[in-house]
């Protein structure tokens, strides 16, 4: 309940709040810039995690590659992507506020398959868990690992899902334009 309304927090935001740095300046620009390079840094850390865990995750514990450092690379490198979205907008604030409430969604997942992987896997996972940070990475535990086998249409999907978060800068350029036209009204801004 909380995160619906998180969400709709942050749509109606989208759509009337506007940054505080003018769109076109170099900072609303330099914002936006950075986040397009944070959702490349996403799509392309997800393809990354795919190419370890593709097909194997409820298999085996997977531990080699981002995993080493991460226990959930997928929803970190996802996180990093919605900072990517929200600085789409040019602020700064809606970076962080993205790729907050992309962790927090995250969170409730997490906890979710622990509870799963500690059943199906025990004293190996558990080891795991102890070694390797639930979200935040270490990249001081980074092993390259064996990365077996896996499987291209798992590859495949993970790439178009992460091209979804692509479609953020043309829809904020929309946004963008339909405020500078008065089509809809800016009623807060922020940094």
């Amino acid at each position: 309940m909380v995160l619906a309304a998180l969400v709709v927090v942050m749509f109606v935001a989208l759509l009337f709040g506007q940054s505080a740095f003018p769109p076109e300046s170099v900072p609303h620009e330099t914002i936006e810039m950075v986040g397009v390079l944070l959702i490349f840094l996403g799509i392309v850390g997800r393809l990354w995690s795919t190419l370890y865990i593709g097909g194997r995750k409820s298999a085996e514990v997977v531990t080699g590659g981002p995993y080493s450092i991460t226990r959930n690379p997928l929803y970190v490198f996802s996180s990093i992507a919605a900072a990517g979205v929200g600085a789409q907008m040019g602020s700064i604030t809606a970076a962080i506020g993205f790729a907050v409430i992309c962790a927090a969604a995250f969170h409730v997942v997490i906890l979710r398959e622990e509870t799963f992987l500690k059943e199906a896997f025990g004293t190996p996972f558990q080891t795991y868990m102890a070694r390797v940070p639930r979200f935040f990475p270490k990249l001081s535990l980074y092993q390259e690992g064996d990365t077996g086998s896996f499987k291209p249409r798992l590859l495949r999907t993970t790439l178009l899902d992460g091209l979804v978060f692509l479609v953020a800068m043309p829809f904020f350029e929309s946004i963008d334009g339909a405020q500078q036209s008065g089509i809809l009204p800016v009623l807060f801004r922020f940094p």
